[in-house]
């Protein structure tokens, strides 16, 4: 743990400062310690402060990003079909130019491996990822060596992170899998500083064909072994051509979802995020655009796909 996290962390508790405990350092890092409010202490493991004891709903996110710590960052992509293709993701879901992230505080709510974090750091941001899952072990082993980057293992719901902190707070394709979206939309959204901007991508409800279907088959992959729904998400290497095939492909779609990326690395992977989380729920803009009213927010931009939405605070 870098000692400028400090600045921002405080006890989920009381929302106090916490006192730390330094046990080992390495590379001007903390490596080993404790950090204490309230009569509790947590634990900072591998660099990583811990404010949960188990990663609870989110095992398989665990599972998925220790297969594939690199499979969706940018630096692992160059000159690959998937060149830049989470930059791209990035920049369509904001209002502004990354370039503007420089020099600001930044929070990733749901971290995963690092895949934005990664983009977020090279813009020059000071950055901290958060993630419930052991997920963000990975994101620390892929961006962790820049100055600028900060983790935190902790649950949405209960953020040991100040309030009115950030000059801007993202959640891509996270709060979806948490028991309730709009609260944990309510517990990131007072991070936000005045001013500050909010950013989320959540599934929608619109295509009700995907909604049933999906509903249907997750009824059995969320109690699967997870390595046998690993196994078993390969049938998204097949099916993608299957599904270019016009009109029949199109009707097959509805039935089992896959996503159509033209990596089979980056299909295999997002099948089995699609069909092994615990929680995953659906959307529709009028419901997103009053948890943005609800918390403050003012001018919400709404993006192409799924449901995305940006705006502002105060």
């Amino acid at each position: 743990m870098k000692k400028e996290l400090l600045d921002i962390l405080c006890c989920p508790r009381c929302k106090g400062k916490f006192s730390l405990r330094t046990d080992a350092m390495e590379s001007d890092e903390i490596k080993e310690g404790a950090l204490s409010c309230c009569g509790n202490t947590y634990k900072i493991i591998n660099f990583i402060p811990r404010f949960i004891n188990t990663d609870k709903y989110v095992s398989s996110f665990s599972f998925e990003w220790r297969l594939h710590k690199r499979t969706q960052l940018d630096s692992a992509n160059i000159n690959t079909d998937m060149a830049g293709q989470s930059r791209k993701d990035f920049e369509k879901r904001v209002d502004f130019r990354l370039s503007e992230l420089k020099g600001k505080w930044v929070l990733d709510a749901g971290c995963g491996m690092g895949r934005f974090s990664e983009i977020a750091v090279k813009e020059g941001a000071n950055l901290v990822a958060v993630d419930l899952s052991f997920a963000v072990d990975m994101a620390y082993e892929n961006i962790g060596a820049a100055k600028n980057a900060h983790f935190i293992q902790a649950d949405l719901f209960n953020l040991p992170l100040r309030e009115n902190s950030f000059d801007f707070v993202y959640s891509f394709g996270v709060l979806h899998h948490t028991p309730d979206c709009s609260a944990a939309f309510d517990s990131i959204a007072k991070l936000v500083k005045p001013s500050g901007k909010l950013a989320i991508f959540v599934y929608s409800s619109y295509n009700k064909g995907i909604v049933y279907s999906s509903a249907f088959w997750r009824l059995f992959t969320t109690m699967m072994p997870k390595r046998l729904l690993y196994i078993l998400s390969y049938i998204s290497v097949p099916l993608y051509y299957f599904y270019r095939i016009p009109v029949a492909g199109n009707i097959a779609k509805m039935l089992f979802v896959i996503p159509m990326w033209k990596d089979s690395r980056w299909r295999v992977l997002d099948t089995f995020d699609w069909y092994s989380p615990k929680y995953q729920s659906k959307h529709t803009h009028w419901e997103v655009s009053d948890w943005f009213k609800k918390n403050g927010f003012k001018n919400a931009q709404i993006y192409e796909g799924e449901i995305t939405m940006s705006a502002q605070k105060g």
